[in-house]
């Protein structure tokens, strides 16, 4: 081909070129579009969990085992070698919630030794092929596990100060303590903790009452007693320009009581205080420990936390979480599920659901209605599948599975 021609060639092509430049111009914006789509469509999406993780010094030492003390879980800690603890910080890993509430994590009064170094000996260091995580952000108080009373709370006619007649049943301080990781920054200065609530203060309150009909708590006893038996916690996360209310607790099992049903309605009325929080119309009697009163009104929220009572199963006031779960605030249009629950119920048509091996829904994440929900499960692999191996009991990890919720937010 002799040198006109290929000039031939080379202006035809440049002419086409610039005949067709309009063209590739809307081809390279759709691209840019595609890559970058509109503000309307950019979501972020965050991911809230709850996990009683069963980091307490009995797991480790033995049910009534002498020698208990958040001393035990500050030694595992600083090991950075605790079996129980890696294969907690792998679960995390694997999960990866951007928000999770760990309770049964025994509250150490310094953080050095407690989350920060949670944080930097297990969840920042890879445990096995689960990759490491950080969490920058946390918030951690002490709970009324353990604080002794001069009180017989629990009838006995024995005044022991602490376990039973404490504020919350714990064998020393900060026993079955909880703590808020997270991805994103909390916003500290306007965190409500309602840990010296009165249980008497709230309206309407569950009496407690003897076979013949006396109040079963002592006349001192009940103007002092406090509703939460660890803690009830909102404590605001900013995920971009918006902020959710987390709203955390761990109310008492109800069950090792009498007739008098004493742990019961504490728990009933424990799930009870969250529901008339999130109703501005309910929650007006409401003060946290500065004094301040008032609900949370109609902002964003998210309830989570091991609540100890299934609407359907088990020997708690099924009213209490039937209540939350079906006010109009609540979104309650979906359910958690494993097959890993399945399996182990596979009779019961609610064993799909329950996030804990002695079989029920006891752990809770609870969006309100203006969260977009995408997603949500329990982790809970079935034999065969990886980590069904540290699903065994509470030496393996613990007696309750890691329950999640993704949910999407406009940016």
């Amino acid at each position: 081909m002799n040198k006109r021609i290929i000039a031939d060639v080379q202006s035809k092509q440049n002419k086409m070129r610039f005949k067709d430049l309009p063209s590739l111009l809307v081809l390279v914006l759709l691209m840019i579009q595609c890559k970058n789509p509109s503000a309307s469509d950019q979501q972020t999406a965050v991911m809230f969990a709850t996990f009683n993780v069963s980091m307490e010094s009995e797991n480790y030492l033995g049910r009534y085992a002498d020698g208990v003390s958040s001393q035990v879980l500050i030694d595992k800690l600083a090991s950075g070698s605790s079996p129980h603890i890696k294969n907690i910080a792998k679960l995390i890993q694997t999960q990866r919630p951007d928000v999770i509430l760990l309770n049964e994590f025994d509250y150490i009064e310094n953080p050095e030794q407690g989350i920060e170094q949670f944080i930097k000996a297990y969840l920042k260091v890879s445990q096995g092929e689960a990759q490491a995580i950080d969490y920058p952000y946390y918030y951690y108080a002490a709970p009324n596990t353990g604080i002794e009373t001069p009180f017989d709370l629990n009838g006995d006619r024995k005044f022991e100060g602490s376990a039973n007649d404490a504020f919350g049943y714990g064998r020393y301080p900060g026993h079955y303590g909880m703590v808020l990781l997270s991805k994103y920054p909390i916003d500290k200065t306007n965190i409500r903790t309602f840990q010296q609530f009165k249980w008497k203060d709230m309206p309407d309150y569950l009496e407690t009452k003897t076979a013949d009909g006396n109040n079963f708590y002592s006349d001192e006893a009940w103007e002092a007693f406090r509703l939460s038996s660890k803690s009830h916690w909102d404590v605001p996360v900013i995920v971009g320009e918006k902020t959710i209310h987390v709203l955390v607790s761990h109310p008492t099992p109800p069950g090792f009581d009498g007739e008098e049903d004493r742990n019961g309605k504490r728990n009933h009325d424990e799930i009870r205080f969250w529901k008339d929080y999130i109703d501005k119309n309910q929650g007006a009697y409401i003060y946290d420990d500065k004094g301040e009163t008032g609900s949370l009104g109609s902002e964003t929220f998210v309830i989570m936390g091991d609540l100890n009572a299934s609407p359907d199963e088990g020997n708690a006031r099924t009213e209490g979480i039937s209540d939350l779960l079906n006010h109009p605030r609540v979104n309650n249009e979906f359910t958690p599920s494993s097959k890993g629950g399945e399996s182990l119920s596979p009779d019961n048509p609610y064993g799909k659901y329950h996030t804990a091996s002695w079989k029920l829904r006891a752990d809770y994440v609870l969006p309100s209605t203006d969260l977009n929900v995408v997603d949500h499960g329990v982790f809970w692999p079935v034999e065969g599948e990886a980590l069904h191996e540290l699903m065994l009991d509470r030496a393996s990890s613990s007696d309750h599975r890691l329950v999640w919720v993704e949910v999407k937010l406009e940016d």
